[in-house]
């Protein structure tokens, strides 16, 4: 079931279908808006941290603003608006020249309408064995900056057009590409200005490639698999208010934006009775698919999935229930069309628990006791496909206090053609298929994490593996030859330690993985500290990730400058929200995070917001075609001395939740009946 989207319960609740029809009558009244605005997004414009700290704390209610992002197709201009929902004003007007706002839905259909209409095209497309133009798929990739044709202005909305054709309207036309085939619309006056045909490595897209079908209908299923039934007789573990859920000593705030998709709030954790404070806010901030073929056919491709496209607008509906298993809980995504109108995608939010093996386990072999616990986590996540690629956003919490971000890979891979007497991969792409062709390519996704370790005073370091020398003293270089005297620091030469280094400063804490090293950070609260005296904090394990491979005066690392370094650090800034920029699409570069960190803000006692790079290595092979296998990469946030025990302890064992559950509900019904038991 979806939660009710008309409600508001917390001042970071998304804005209801109302607010956002409130927002656009509002605007509207108070400006001139011609029916050539395109309405980009009406959002929540959020609370300051400040305001929600007094709201916490009884100060009374926030006003209610949205943000709302216009285009003016006839001026070639963008605004920028606030307006209060409570007062029923226009807080703010501010025109935006020179920035192009995230191409929209209404511009994915029109741009490929006006592809498939322009006579050019057809005359390409045809020489290529297309006669169904309508058949043709038209995806409008963004075009960056510094690629755009020298014969068309920087400053004009524009999309590059590429197309692939299909058979049926059913069919994979992923499968068809039209390569060498180019065409660049301007959004604003929605009409073809180039089309370059560079010619193709096939006579005939459909005598020369094979079909790919996937769908159900199309292809022989195995017939050996058995049904597999998640049962939750008794419901879930979680209790929902609103979009306030409580899990297993876990509360968080569930929010959404067009921009990133799910973003979570107020994350934290129940020890003792109290509510400890892990995050502010958290969510996967943007995210850009660089490709590493030289072909100017592909060369140019570095898709900015979050701030080109908005992927919170390219959310799937999740009624399917394929998507998770067991008891789901769904909420909706409300969000507008250009129009200004009310859209919804209903279940873009899937909650679930999950089991996950086994969480802990330790066997006495002197009294042959064996104890073992199952290990369950929340699963709070939602699916994007933007074009060919479709992308599952999961966040995990576990019963040990640890959360893991992590996004699964799918859907089908960007490709091109090659000739047909093409022998070899020359390592910028690999063959999928005949005559089909996957370029090498990385997705980079950054999480920013808004931390709040017991508080906003934090402190940043790096800790890492260091061997020390065999030698009365650290500081001689000696190597351990296994002839020792047995004194020294290091008398077996197995010695080593984990090194703890403050990174002071914004650059100081621009680093990257090292797995050899075993390099982790950690996030401490230097005001708090557990039984043992020890600052309380939270550690940033890295998972599978990789360096960027593109040159540093590339145009994809002038763009996409946060995906030179895993890590970053910045005190906390409300304006500092997104790290490629607030405007990534057409942007020169240079934005967000290296922009900021030129500043080399202390770190030391402040409110620091971590953004972590994950980066994904993308070799193609056969075995990924036509759909790509799920492909996870994700990494996890554990606690360092936030507890003074394992905080899953406590976790019975699964032949006991039954029997403690009828306890509890015993005492609960007759308090004096079951004593001492909760």
């Amino acid at each position: 079931m979806a939660v009710e989207t008309a409600q508001v319960d917390h001042p970071y609740d998304p804005l209801t279908p109302d607010e956002i029809d409130n927002a656009r009558d509002i605007l509207e009244k108070e400006r001139e808006i011609g029916g050539e605005c395109r309405y980009v997004k009406i959002v929540l414009e959020e609370p300051s941290k400040e305001a929600i700290k007094g709201y916490e704390t009884g100060e009374g209610p926030i006003d209610r603003e949205a943000f709302v992002i216009l285009r003016d197709r006839e001026r070639k201009t963008t605004y920028e608006a606030v307006v209060s929902l409570t007062d029923s004003t226009v807080s703010s007007w501010e025109e935006k020249p020179n920035v192009q706002p995230s191409i929209t839905l209404a511009e994915f259909d029109e741009c490929e309408k006006a592809v498939k209409s322009n006579e050019e095209w057809r005359q390409a497309a045809a020489k290529r064995g297309v006669e169904e133009f309508d058949l043709a798929m038209v995806d409008p990739w963004s075009v960056g900056h510094h690629l755009v044709p020298s014969d068309l202005e920087k400053d004009r909305r524009l999309a590059h057009g590429m197309t692939w054709i299909r058979t049926s309207e059913q069919d994979n036309g992923y499968a068809r590409p039209l390569d060498g085939l180019h065409v660049w619309v301007d959004l604003d006056e929605m009409e073809v200005v180039k089309v370059l045909d560079r010619g193709t490595k096939v006579e005939n897209v459909f005598d020369d490639l094979e079909d790919a079908k996937y769908r159900e209908e199309d292809r022989e299923l195995r017939t050996d698999l058995k049904p597999y039934n998640v049962d939750q007789p008794d419901g879930p573990s979680w209790e929902i208010d609103g979009r306030k859920i409580e899990w297993q000593n876990w509360h968080i705030r569930i929010g959404w934006t067009q921009r990133e998709g799910l973003v979570l709030y107020n994350i934290g954790y129940e020890d003792d009775g109290e509510v400890r404070k892990i995050i502010h806010r958290a969510s996967a901030a943007e995210m850009n698919v660089p490709y590493g073929d030289p072909d100017p056919n592909h060369n140019w491709k570095n898709a900015g999935d979050i701030g080109e496209y908005n992927i919170g607008r390219l959310a799937n509906s999740l009624s399917e229930g394929c998507d998770c298993l067991g008891y789901m809980h769904y909420l909706d995504a409300v969000m507008n069309d250009t129009d200004g109108n009310v859209s919804i995608v209903p279940n873009a939010i899937c909650i679930h628990e999950e089991d996950y093996g086994t969480l802990w386990k330790h066997t006495n072999w002197r009294t042959e006791n064996s104890e073992v616990r199952r290990n369950r986590r929340l699963v709070i996540s939602f699916v994007a496909t933007v074009g060919n690629y479709d992308y599952q956003f999961n966040w995990y919490f576990y019963q040990d206090a640890s959360l893991e971000p992590q996004v699964r890979l799918t859907g089908i891979n960007s490709n091109g053609l090659v000739a047909p007497e093409t022998e070899t991969s020359p390592g910028y792409y690999e063959m999928m298929a005949p005559n089909m062709k996957g370029m090498v390519h990385q997705h980079f996704f950054n999480f920013r994490l808004d931390m709040a370790i017991d508080g906003d005073e934090n402190a940043l370091y790096r800790r890492q593996n260091q061997q020390i020398p065999k030698g009365p003293g650290t500081e001689q270089e000696i190597v351990w030859d296994g002839e020792g005297d047995g004194s020294g620091p290091n008398p077996t030469g197995a010695a080593f330690y984990t090194e703890k280094t403050q990174l002071k400063t914004e650059q100081e804490a621009q680093e990257l993985i090292n797995s050899l090293k075993g390099r982790y950070w950690q996030i401490e609260n230097p005001n708090k500290t557990n039984a043992m005296g020890e600052p309380v904090g939270y550690r940033l394990v890295p998972g599978e990730n990789v360096e960027a491979g593109a040159q540093a005066q590339s145009s994809v690392m002038e763009r996409a400058g946060y995906i030179k370094y895993h890590l970053w650090a910045t005190p906390y800034h409300e304006d500092e929200r997104y790290p490629a920029g607030e405007y990534p699409n057409q942007n020169p570069g240079g934005e967000g995070l290296p922009k900021w960190t030129e500043q080399d803000r202390s770190l030391d006692d402040q409110d620091i917001v971590l953004w972590y790079t994950l980066g994904v290595n993308h070799v193609d092979r056969p075995e990924d075609w036509p759909i790509l296998p799920v492909h996870l990469a994700s990494f996890k946030l554990e606690p360092v001395c936030f507890f003074d025990e394992n905080p899953a302890i406590d976790v019975p064992p699964e032949h006991a939740i039954k029997d403690i559950q009828k306890r509890r509900e015993e005492k609960y019904d007759n308090p004096d009946a079951v004593a001492g038991d909760d």
